[in-house]
């Protein structure tokens, strides 16, 4: 059988565990006042990781928040989202999700234990 990431059309990127509990939070946050606003959070969210899948090095190295090869790219649109990945793996790795408004340097210490 023939490898899924390696096909035509297939999206090259996965979200860890962590990034799809962020993602889930976010959803359920939004979604308390709106479904519709959640849904639509989530495509842009996902449209976003795409879009990293095919061009890894639009993100910005925030060596402020860790010395870690991550990088990070805000949400169009949703400018209050920050998606963190490693622009070094294959499929592309999406570390965490965060609302910007969140210690992102307490969050980001776990992974570089």
């Amino acid at each position: 059988m023939a490898d899924p990431i390696a096909q035509p059309g297939v999206i090259r990127y996965q979200l860890t565990p962590e990034a799809e509990n962020d993602l889930f939070e976010i959803w359920q946050y939004i979604a308390a006042d709106s479904v519709k606003s959640a849904d639509r959070v989530e495509a842009a969210i996902y449209d976003a990781c795409a879009l990293l899948a095919k061009a890894p090095t639009c993100g910005h190295v925030r060596k402020d928040l860790t010395l870690l090869p991550l990088r990070f790219w805000t949400v169009p649109r949703y400018r209050n989202y920050m998606i963190v990945y490693d622009p070094e793996t294959w499929p592309l790795q999406i570390v965490r999700i965060f609302n910007g408004a969140q210690n992102l340097p307490a969050l980001l210490l776990p992974l570089s234990s």
